[in-house]
């Protein structure tokens, strides 16, 4: 999970050092993330299709193959079209990261501990935000901002190698899967739009946040990715908490709270501008709750999916989630574009508000069509129903 976004947050930790070296603008920079992602919600449908007919293991193996060969490219990348052409290819393994790591702790987590373990791994996310903010960042500062990129390269291609050699191997595939489908219905689909506002949001912070804190707060580069860092840090231990939270009855609930956590969080990084210092309290309030959004509703899935199905509706669920990220930025960019960073942390917490709202609804729709005498019993029973059970 951390490798298959650590392009997202190396480009945002980055984003000062883009700018200056590339010659590209903030425009650019936002447009990054959206063909990243953009690429990532259009192959989301068929990566859940293909994680669901080919294993985990298989799956995962090809997700850290690959994200190593997009870092590399990054790395090599002398202007914008080789950069923009290496972000394209790093949306394959995040495609494929969600429903992979999912049908993993399916497989082998006893129904008990998938909470925990799905916030454990949903939190990889932030540790690839970690590792971009705080040791690359500090890295590139020695060797360059090349130099850095192409380490993470190096270590995605030794855990592919160590993945291929310790995973378990996959189980033969089902004669007749599920039947495939790319429109989500029911449950899925409500998370797929609360996933969009909720990843538009995220990821405008995820991108700019470094270049807020250099060209409107006057932190120096290495301080500026510090920002993205402090967020990542802060999003595992939401991620993990929340998740383990995250039992049925109440798992319901949480993604509206949780987005309305986030809307306090982008007002205050739209605060930082007349109080800097309320910067560093936007970014935990941000990973505590805006990112830990997206690991509950991963926990409902799973709790919650149709035997046979984890893959596919993980996958529907996560293309909302990319195409969020494939819209936010450049919405947020044009108004970095000008310096008005103010106004972008607005439009950050109306699409949180937004997402709370997706989220409220369904959760009072959900009560209203699941009868409480079966609610919470027929809630337990697909918690702890292991994959491909009846």
């Amino acid at each position: 999970m951390a490798f298959s976004m650590l392009q997202l947050f190396l480009l945002g930790a980055l984003g000062p050092r883009l700018v200056d070296e590339l010659g590209i603008s903030p425009a650019v920079l936002g447009l990054t993330t959206t063909i990243g992602f953009g690429t990532a919600a259009v192959l989301s449908p068929a990566g859940g299709r293909i994680v669901d007919r080919i294993g985990p293991r298989r799956s995962l193996v090809a997700l850290l193959l690959l994200s190593a060969a997009a870092l590399a490219l990054i790395g090599a990348a002398p202007g914008a079209g080789l950069l923009l052409g290496a972000v394209a290819l790093g949306g394959v393994p995040q495609a494929l990261a969600n429903p992979a790591t999912n049908k993993a702790v399916l497989r082998s987590v006893p129904p008990a501990r998938r909470g925990a373990v799905t916030g454990l791994k949903q939190s990889g996310v932030q540790l690839g935000a970690f590792a971009a903010g705080l040791p690359l960042a500090l890295l590139a500062g020695g060797i360059g901002w090349r130099g850095a990129v192409w380490t993470g390269a190096g270590a995605a291609l030794l855990c592919g190698l160590w993945a291929l050699r310790v995973l378990p191997a996959d189980q033969p595939p089902p004669a007749a899967g599920p039947r495939t489908t790319l429109v989500p219905r029911g449950m899925t689909a409500w998370l797929a739009v609360f996933s969009l506002f909720l990843g538009a949001g995220i990821a405008s912070v995820n991108t700019y946040l470094a270049l807020f804190g250099a060209q409107r707060l006057g932190m120096g580069a290495t301080t500026a990715g510090a920002l993205v860092a402090v967020l990542g840090v802060a999003g595992i231990v939401g991620r993990v908490g929340w998740s383990k939270a995250a039992r049925p009855g109440r798992a319901e609930w949480l993604p509206g709270w949780l987005a309305c956590g986030a809307l306090g969080a982008a007002v205050l990084l739209a605060a930082a501008l007349a109080a800097g210092p309320l910067v560093w309290v936007g970014a935990v309030a941000v990973g505590v709750f805006a990112v830990s959004g997206n690991a509950v509703s991963m926990v409902l899935v799973m709790q919650r999916a149709a035997p046979g199905r984890a893959g596919q509706d993980s996958a529907l669920v996560a293309a909302g989630f990319f195409a969020g990220f494939a819209v936010g930025p450049p919405l947020f960019g044009l108004l970095a574009q000008s310096g008005r960073y103010g106004p972008g942390w607005l439009l950050v917490a109306a699409e949180f508000a937004a997402a709370g709202a997706v989220a409220f609804l369904w959760a009072v729709r959900d009560r209203r069509d699941r009868p409480g005498r079966l609610d919470r019993a027929d809630r337990l029973d697909r918690a702890h129903r292991p994959e491909g059970k009846t």
